[in-house]
């Protein structure tokens, strides 16, 4: 161990740490969980302190300090800034997610190991208690938890959610690659669960498709609204020892990064989600995690259209002999410890348990943000950033998965599904505009006790016999019906 010191006095940190005493001390306060924040939010913060520090150079604030940093300092803090955006120092952040509900000492680790790395990149000593680049003068010049931290989740879970896009894209491609494969295919359709008119099995895929594409509608929503940073607006959204330009700067150098686009782009507002601004009110955007609870909300929205397809068609694949079986999912492994020859749905399962999971994280940011906003701050980010973003990696590697192992693999069941089309009873609705409902519904309920099919009965009764115009079989031919 080794003897660090803050505002409250010495503190004992492991000899190796590149932290120093404020993150000793988070270390030792919130034993909880034993789970850091994830390191998506560390390279995120990472990157943020970059760009501040490369505002802070631009603007020339290092040289107007008590203690003016030279050139190769700057260097070091950017270089060591970046180096924890690029992961290089995921051990070196301990803290658990539950902490002080500002992120304050995530903020105050980053600002001490970037601090402690740019002195030894600078071939200085880090151990030493007298800091030649300080982790609040230096590393924070300009900034505060209240607006950093905020700034992070937003950089963070923009791109995890860039990530999500392309695999509900791949979903929905695949679903309508089979539903034009199974363009005609002829199937009963289902409401309530109960035999409905016929259709394919190509129109019954292209509404599990469409649903995917109205969810990438949603996603396109969910990270328009993370563009807004607060930055620049420090503690309480005023800008108190910040440099009136310096967000503005910051947001330059994060997109420059990130490969997006500036305010001043004939085409921003048309760019990639990665294109970030200032807010126009950082009051708001210092003070309220709105942004993060909707982009979120819209996350829910994905999960529940996600979930809705895999068990859609989870059970169209139930069976073998006594379920709909009218498509073939991959057999992937065993379905039992008892049941021999059993196969089981498996990642239908799986990608479902994950949208539950995505739909519990939502009720955690809705109440973080229903009683955790009170006047400047919200107190509940760490817990908001952790969930947003297990929320969006969960549901992008579990839906992958289903992609490439489920939905590609699928099989159409023709002859079962052209079997369950003429055992229907349902057919008897294509009866109607020539005998009426209440004779077609008798003629159903017929078929059904005597078990037999809508055809049979209809032959025995002479109903639109031969020479009629149109004929039974015209009339009960399925695919007349869709």
């Amino acid at each position: 161990m080794r003897t660090e010191h803050d505002t409250m006095g010495a503190v004992e940190v492991p000899d190796n740490a590149y932290y120093g005493a404020q993150t000793q001390r988070a270390v030792e306060n919130f034993p909880i969980s034993g789970k850091p924040l994830p390191p998506e939010l560390i390279h995120a913060l990472g990157l943020v302190k970059w760009a501040a520090s490369k505002a802070n150079e631009e603007l020339g604030m290092f040289a107007k300090l008590a203690k003016p940093l030279a050139a190769q300092q700057i260097q070091a803090i950017q270089t060591a800034a970046l180096e924890v955006a690029d992961g290089k120092f995921d051990d070196q952040f301990p803290i658990d997610v539950y902490q002080t509900g500002s992120g304050t000492s995530t903020n105050m680790n980053a600002n001490e190991v970037i601090a402690n790395r740019a002195i030894e990149l600078c071939g200085g000593d880090r151990f030493k208690n007298e800091k030649p680049i300080h982790p609040n003068d230096h590393v924070n010049l300009g900034q505060s938890t209240n607006d950093i931290f905020p700034t992070a989740i937003h950089v963070a879970v923009s791109s995890k959610y860039i990530e999500l896009h392309d695999i509900i894209f791949n979903a929905a491609f695949v679903l309508e690659e089979k539903a034009n494969e199974w363009g005609n295919i002829l199937k009963i359709g289902r409401t309530h669960l109960a035999d409905a008119t016929p259709m394919t099995l190509g129109q019954e895929i292209s509404g599990l498709a469409g649903q995917l594409d109205n969810a990438n509608v949603y996603w396109w929503e969910s990270v328009f609204e993370l563009r807004y940073l607060p930055v620049g607006g420090t503690a309480v959204g005023t800008g108190i020892n910040s440099h009136p330009d310096f967000g503005m700067l910051v947001v330059k150098y994060l997109n420059e990064h990130l490969g997006g686009k500036n305010e001043n782009d004939e085409d921003y507002m048309q760019s990639d989600p990665l294109s970030f601004r200032v807010s126009p009110n950082q009051f708001t955007t210092n003070a309220q995690r709105d942004a993060l609870i909707h982009a979120h909300s819209l996350i829910k929205s994905i999960a529940v259209t996600v979930m809705n397809v895999a068990n859609n068609i989870r059970w169209l694949g139930s069976g073998p002999r006594c379920g709909f079986y009218e498509i073939i999912i991959p057999d992937l492994q065993p379905g039992s410890s008892i049941m021999p020859g059993k196969v089981n749905p498996v990642l239908c399962e799986a990608l479902m348990q994950v949208c539950a999971k995505v739909i519990g994280n939502d009720a955690t940011i809705t109440t973080c943000g229903m009683v955790g906003g009170q006047f400047q701050l919200n107190v509940m980010m760490p817990v908001m950033a952790d969930v947003a973003i297990e929320s969006v990696t969960i549901l992008a590697n579990a839906l992958d998965v289903f992609t490439e192992k489920c939905l590609k693999g699928l099989e159409a069941n023709e002859e079962k599904c052209k079997e369950n089309v003429e055992k229907s009873l349902m057919l008897a609705t294509a009866l109607v505009p020539y005998i009426g409902y209440e004779r077609s519904a008798e003629i159903a309920k017929t078929a059904f006790k005597e078990n037999k099919t809508i055809r049979q009965v209809c032959v025995e009764r002479n109903i639109l016999a031969e020479g009629v115009c149109p004929s039974l079989n015209e009339v009960l031919d399925p695919r007349k019906m869709i």
